[in-house]
């Protein structure tokens, strides 16, 4: 009999023992897909703008210490670094490097006609000093305009870099 009752209350600890076991890795699932929901949303963000990786990068970064055993598996199953490895990091450096490009040559043909424009308008007054004027100060706005830009690729160039530098110490 107390051979019995020793089986029955054996059986019973196992069986609570692999529930528990499974209540915490369906746990772990859950989490692990919360991560992968909440993660699509800045991919999603970063894809669209390089600049967005400089806000998710350190959610992702927190949530990776928070939940090692779910990123790892994660990492696993998408075969590098989830959400943002070295390589959708480097694509977004040149993706912003690209932006960056483009924006200044539409910003130099820009003002390369509105110089033009003004040129022309103080070749035909005459040469007043208004429209000597104009054209200054589209060469000071061009200017200024460009500076403002440039500061803004640099930080986040810099930035961007600086996560893909951290990407290749392990560190995420």
């Amino acid at each position: 009999m107390l051979l019995v009752a020793a089986l029955i209350v054996a059986g019973a600890m196992i069986w609570s023992a692999l529930r528990i076991a499974r209540e915490i890795e369906s746990a772990a699932r859950v989490r692990s897909l919360q991560l992968l929901e909440l993660f699509t949303r800045g991919i999603a963000a970063a894809d669209a703008d390089p600049r967005a990786l400089l806000v998710w990068q350190p959610i992702a970064r927190a949530a990776r210490g928070l939940f090692p055993e779910e990123t790892a598996a994660i990492d696993r199953a998408a075969g590098a670094t989830f959400p943002f490895g070295r390589d959708r990091l480097q694509a977004a450096h040149a993706k912003w490097t690209a932006e960056w490009l483009a924006w200044e040559r539409t910003h130099d043909a820009e003002y390369k006609l509105k110089a033009a424009t003004a040129e022309d308008d103080a070749a035909a007054s005459g040469g007043s000093a208004l429209a000597r004027a104009r054209v200054d100060s589209i060469e000071r706005e061009k200017l200024e305009r460009y500076q403002r830009r440039y500061e803004e690729y640099i930080r986040v160039a810099k930035a961007l870099q600086a996560l893909i530098d951290e990407s290749g110490h392990g560190i995420r």
